[in-house]
Formats: C-alpha cells, structure tokens, sequence
C-alpha cells in the first residue's frame, strides 16, 4: 500500500523549467522561498542586478561580496541607480512581478509555500493560484502529519529584502507549537548546517529554531538558504536536520515519504 509522498525545494532561483516537474510523483510540493533570482553567483548574466546593470557590474559587485567588502557593494549599488536615474522599486517590483508571474504559474496543486529572504511577501498573494497555500508562523496537515513553516531570514549584512529581527522571527517559531516537520528557509542555528563552503562565510542561522528542534522534537527540521553546506543532513537529538539543496543548480526536489 502506497504511503504519502512529499516533493520539497529551496532556492528556486527562477528556475522555472525544473519547477515545472518538481511535484510530479508526489503527493504535494512544498517550496521553502527564495523564489527570486536577484543574481547568479555562478553566472553573472542571470538574474535582476545584471539585466539592469550589465555583466561587467555584476562580476564586480559579486568579487566585492565575496571578500565581504559590503560597504564597498552598497556603494557601488547605490552609484549604480544613480547613474540609471530609474526609481529603484519600481524597476525592482516590475522585474520581480515577472519572475513571480512565470514560476507560481508552474506550481502543481497542491503547494504550500513560504518566503525566502529574497523574497517580497507582499507580492505573493497577487500570483498565488488556489493549489498554492502561503504559510508563515502557521501549520498545516498533510498525509496526517502536523507541517509547521516559518519564511523569511535573519537580519544580515547583504541586506536582502525579507530580513526581519531575531525577536519577530522567534514569535513565529513559537506561534507553531508541536509540529512533525519544521519547514523554514534558514537552517536552525548549528555551525555545521550554517557554514557555506563554496562562499566561505556563516550565512544567519535561527537559534530559536534550535531551541525549538530541541524542545519541541519535531522528526524532520527542512530547510534550504545555504547554497554549499558543510553538512546538509545531521541528528539534533531526535530530530533529521535536512538542507533539501539548491533547487537552482541541481533542479531536483528532495523527497519525504511516509
């Protein structure tokens, strides 16, 4: 007898093609964020920042954020829309719309979703069909298991846009009680899990979803945002730590079945 089955990406990136099969053979997808692609680290021609400003800037910007100079970054930044002279939101919410506009038309039914910290929340809604749950400091149920999701990061030097405070992302956490699978877009707070080889950097890890995995003990924590792990699957206590990978590179989903 056939159990449950559940497809889950992160990281999409704008890889539409790939998330146009992610769901099949499953019964639903679940995205954790980062749906936007602001720009390609391993190809400086993709994404938002290069179509604005040309590959020469987006190789510069991406050395400078990669020697962590990210006040030399902003600065290009901001000298950048400077020189465009075009309203910096606008043209950012008319590229984003796009993107949004092509990737949640590909979302099988159903989906349930959360925010990365590229993300723009407040845009969702407007693309989001009825197959496609959005889910934030909430929980569902699928194939009889509780599903907790928590979107968003932590505030960062990159300054991304859906960065909120230790405070507020904590509250979500614990808004979700008990659940069987803790479903967020940053990793809980563990060295191993927030380490990225190939940037060589700590990315911003949760420690209240570390206080949660170990007071709570969920069977799965799921996340992405960490492009290169150290480790991208350990045991806290009770509980399968799983990076389910960049969806954006390898376009393949990682797959819970029960």
């Amino acid at each position: 007898m056939r159990g449950t089955r559940v497809n889950v990406v992160s990281d999409v990136h704008g890889n539409v093609r790939d998330l146009a099969t992610a769901g099949d053979g499953a019964d639903a997808l679940i995205c954790l964020g980062d749906l936007v692609l602001f720009l390609d680290y391993a190809d400086h021609s993709r994404g938002i920042f290069p179509e604005l400003f040309g590959v020469a800037n987006a190789d510069r910007i991406v050395a400078l954020r990669t020697a962590r100079r990210f006040e030399e970054a902003r600065e290009l930044g901001r000298r950048l829309w400077t020189e465009l002279d075009m309203d910096r939101e606008t043209a950012i919410e008319s590229a984003v719309r796009k993107q949004y506009a092509e990737l949640f038309a590909v979302f099988p039914t159903p989906t349930y979703a959360t925010y990365g910290n590229v993300d723009i929340p407040a845009l969702w809604p407007q693309y989001a069909r009825a197959g496609t749950t959005i889910l934030d400091g909430e929980r569902t149920e699928i194939g009889g298991r509780v599903f907790g999701f928590v979107g968003g990061g932590l505030r960062s030097p990159m300054r991304t846009p859906f960065e909120i405070s230790d405070e507020e992302y904590a509250a979500k956490v614990l808004a979700l009680g008990e659940v069987d699978v803790l479903c967020s877009h940053i990793p809980p707070d563990v060295p191993e899990l927030t380490y990225d080889t190939v940037a060589r950097r700590f990315e911003r890890g949760s420690p209240a979803l570390l206080d949660a995995i170990r007071r709570t003990r969920p069977r799965y924590a799921l996340f992405g945002h960490v492009h290169q792990p150290l480790v991208s699957r350990m045991r806290v206590g009770a509980t399968e730590c799983v990076n389910v990978g960049h969806f954006a590179s390898t376009g393949r989903p990682w797959t819970l079945e029960w």
